[in-house]
């Protein structure tokens, strides 16, 4: 089940509401963890079990790592829990690309090939496990003790709101938050975690599924029937596809988050307006930034190596790893390494040439680069990728008849005006005013007016049309 479909927003939602604002703070935690059992199981019967399991095993064995006087026992406990999280990640996500690579070594040299049967990738393993992770780990850092209470943990880990795309919530983040949310179970909070939910689910149906309709067009397409046009049109609409996909299901958690009495972490600040690569990684998808930051890149050295050598060899394997965690294929991979390559050249020169050309060519150029490298992050394959960029400057502009119509143009009208609104002062005050100040009576009315036409619009498109892609739904 996700957000954006018909069961979830007529039926689960509102009943599940229900239920929750009537049920006693006490038992709040309680209806929250059994309708998020629900709410996966709806999807991945099957795998309910598995995330239960592994929860389970982690809470006792953070347990027991805490309890532990010996050092010795304390790295047992946590390498067994990380073998535990990782093993069942690689061995769900990543197997089947080994096994194929591995098929294919052995197809060339004309041997047997190892015979596989092909696994189901559950919903959102990625990000429950990440959060797995930083959960144990902190724990052997000290720096939070662990939760006595199973039913909290397996509610921390398993919450639906940020069950299957985030955002990545350390345990830290929200530690107050879960056994007690009274004092943020306020009207405000409701209304205004509705608001953001709303606004979040309009960027992801009207503009995110207009664009990916338009994308899947092209990159379906025969590179032999590409132009640069139809090339450049796909490119931009899978861009915008992809921002606004992931950053209005990351609107709609942290809105149903604020509605339960959770503060979530912002996942995206307005990536596009980046002036280099680097900033740009400090704006997308922020709480993964932080993860691989804080149990990749520091526990490598970080900056503080005796080498600036080191210091992009640091960058390159934490971007690797990046690119292989949204996805077992070559060119997921290869997308990691063509940022891990442009934040290398920053540190060296780029950054320097960026500041003396100014905001406006550096954001363009930024953008472009950006762009681009959605295109490795799209394509079936690398080679495809390279033949689709090379389409983009063989400068044949022509474009089918009819194959731009008012709604794509609207749309992407409002991809371009919502990308970048916030390079202006007054684009930045108008977001300040809708996401983080105080309404008041007439502020309210009016934003419960948008919300209500964002949330029937969004109804009425999901109803009328079949298509409604969810991108990060696999990761």
């Amino acid at each position: 089940m996700v957000f954006s479909s018909v069961t979830f927003l007529v039926y689960f939602l509102p009943i599940f509401l229900v239920l929750y604002f009537l049920t006693p703070q006490k038992f709040k935690n309680i209806v929250l963890l059994i309708s998020s059992i629900l709410f996966y199981s709806w999807g991945a019967p099957r795998f309910i079990f598995v995330i239960l399991g592994t929860t389970t095993l982690d809470f006792y064995l953070v347990k027991l790592l805490y309890n532990s006087v010996s050092e010795k026992k304390r790295k047992l406990y946590l390498v067994l829990s990380l073998c535990l999280n990782l093993g069942l990640l690689f061995y769900f996500k990543y197997c089947n690309f080994f096994i194929d690579n591995v098929n294919s070594i052995l197809s060339f040299t004309g041997s047997k090939e190892i015979t596989w049967v092909n696994i189901i990738l559950p919903i959102g393993i990625s990000f429950y496990t990440f959060e797995s992770i930083t959960y144990v780990v902190d724990v052997y850092r000290k720096i939070h003790k662990p939760l006595d209470n199973f039913l909290q943990y397996q509610m921390y880990i398993i919450m639906f709101p940020k069950l299957i795309a985030g955002p990545i919530i350390r345990y830290h983040e929200i530690h107050d938050q879960i056994p007690d949310r009274s004092i943020n179970d306020t009207v405000d909070n409701k209304l205004t975690g509705f608001y953001r939910f709303c606004l979040g689910l309009g960027k992801k149906v009207l503009i995110a599924n207009t664009m990916a309709f338009k994308a899947d067009e092209v990159f379906n397409m025969s590179t032999n029937d590409l132009t640069s046009g139809l090339a450049w049109v796909g490119m931009l609409a899978y861009t915008f596809q992809i921002y606004f996909d992931f950053s209005g299901y990351s609107d709609m958690a942290i809105g149903l988050g604020k509605m339960l009495g959770f503060k979530f972490p912002e996942n995206f600040d307005n990536p596009y307006t980046s002036k280099s690569i680097t900033e740009f990684w400090r704006r997308w998808h922020m709480t993964l930034g932080n993860w691989m930051k804080n149990y990749l890149y520091i526990p490598l050295g970080g900056n503080k190596v005796s080498s600036n050598a080191r210091l992009y060899l640091n960058l390159c394997i934490v971007f690797l790893i990046s690119g292989f965690w949204h996805g077992a294929a070559w060119t997921f991979i290869f997308w990691g390494a063509y940022h891990g390559l442009w934040l290398v050249l920053e540190r060296v020169f780029l950054l320097k040439v960026y500041a003396k050309i100014g905001k406006l060519l550096s954001t363009l150029i930024c953008f472009l680069l950006i762009a681009i490298g959605w295109v490795f992050f799209r394509a079936d394959n690398i080679s495809g990728a390279f033949a689709f960029i090379q389409k983009l400057f063989s400068f044949d502009f022509s474009l089918p008849a009819h194959f731009i119509n008012t709604e794509f143009l609207f749309y992407l009208f409002l991809a371009v005006l919502f990308s970048f609104f916030t390079s202006f002062t007054i684009g930045n005050r108008i977001q300040q005013k809708v996401y983080y100040s105080y309404y008041g009576l007439t502020g309210n009315l009016a934003f419960s007016f948008i919300a209500c036409v964002l949330f029937t619009l969004s109804l009425a498109s999901i109803t009328s049309s079949g298509f409604n892609p969810f991108i990060y739904f696999r990761f």
